[in-house]
């Protein structure tokens, strides 16, 4: 039923969760309520149906980063899996891969940008870089912004609801790729192979992923904001 929730909504990302609803019943399974099939997408990253407000903010800020390279994007983050993870990236190396223990929260997060990110950022980066996260709620609290801001951190404004933008969801898929069929006894072996496996990740991928920003900009803007195959 997952299955086909997802590959439904890929097929066309206008359609709403009741379109969605008709088009995956069957005789043979129950039907899924129209909250359960966009708790589905979120967890996804597809997120359904992107608000009006959401698909202009959108398509302007793929129209003003259209013209970006890879130079322009320089750190990018993400956390995720069975065991929870934080890593980054740039247009010159692999990042730091930090384990989380426990709930990630605004103070945990902190902890990491200046224990991890920054140290890391400063050493491979210079003083010319721009951080770029997502508007988790933790991310954008006063908390963390004034943390930024003492900083002096530039931040890369971040549209909404635009998993489908960023390259580092890719990145953990490539991630997860490289640990197909791996098996892990415990959560510390898990992380032992994560951090293997991130380190192992050639700047090949990282390029192919930072090249690919233009295309997946064009396409917000030929989608009109909506979500796109990326």
């Amino acid at each position: 039923m997952d299955r086909n929730i997802l590959r439904a909504c890929r097929k066309d990302p206008r359609r709403t969760s009741k379109d969605i609803q008709v088009s995956v019943t069957s005789p043979n399974e129950p039907v899924p309520s129209r909250r359960t099939i966009r708790r589905r997408l979120q967890v996804a990253g597809l997120h359904g149906l992107v608000s009006l407000k959401n698909r202009k903010a959108r398509v302007e800020w793929a129209k003003q980063h259209l013209s970006w390279g890879p130079r322009e994007y320089r750190t990018v983050k993400h956390g995720g899996g069975s065991v929870m993870v934080w890593g980054c990236f740039s247009d010159t190396s692999m990042g730091p891969l930090k384990r989380i223990v426990g709930t990630m929260d605004r103070y945990v997060y902190e902890d990491i940008l200046k224990n991890k990110m920054q140290p890391w950022a400063r050493t491979n980066l210079g003083r010319s870089w721009v951080f770029q996260q997502d508007n988790d709620p933790k991310h954008t609290s006063g908390h963390v912004a004034n943390w930024f801001r003492r900083r002096r951190v530039d931040l890369l404004e971040w549209p909404s609801q635009s998993p489908d933008s960023n390259p580092i969801e890719h990145m953990w898929e490539e991630l997860e790729r490289r640990l197909n069929r791996v098996r892990a006894f415990n959560a510390n072996q898990k992380f032992a192979q994560l951090e293997a496996a991130w380190k192992s990740i050639p700047m090949t991928v990282v390029k192919t992923l930072l090249d690919s920003m233009p295309r997946r900009c064009q396409a917000v803007i030929d989608a009109k904001g909506y979500p796109t195959k990326y």
